[in-house]
């Protein structure tokens, strides 16, 4: 039997429109593959970016790729923080995992200070 979880996730990206796409097509495959799912169980994707990013909304390059055609999307920016990271793409992933799964949360290239709690013990399921 299957539950509804929430998938956490941040990449750190230039302002670049084939930026913003790679970096975001990478964390989805990742956010994917390390919680053994598919398409199909992904029911909705909630994305924020700093103000800083503008070249590209992220549900817009994502759909772009041909991934998560059916599932819905949204994009926010994030207020401005002092002190806060620049330059980050944030992403809330709505799934369907087995009940006992084990969520896998994704922080990528410089992201990672974001949330090293889960950073190193993603890290160690790794090894």
């Amino acid at each position: 039997m299957k539950r509804l979880f929430g998938l956490r996730g941040a990449v750190q990206s230039e302002n670049t429109e084939a930026d913003i796409i790679a970096r975001v097509s990478a964390l989805y495959d990742e956010l994917l593959l390390r919680n053994n799912m598919s398409e199909e169980d992904v029911a909705s994707i909630i994305f924020s970016m700093t103000p800083d990013l503008d070249a590209q909304n992220p549900a817009a390059a994502l759909r772009r790729t041909g991934r998560a055609q059916e599932a819905a999307l949204f994009t926010a920016q994030e207020a401005r923080i002092q002190g806060g990271l620049d330059r980050v793409i944030r992403v809330l992933l709505h799934c369907y995992l087995e009940e006992d799964a084990v969520p896998y949360h994704v922080y990528q290239n410089g992201a990672e200070i974001l949330r090293p709690d889960r950073a190193a013990k993603d890290k160690k399921k790794e090894e």
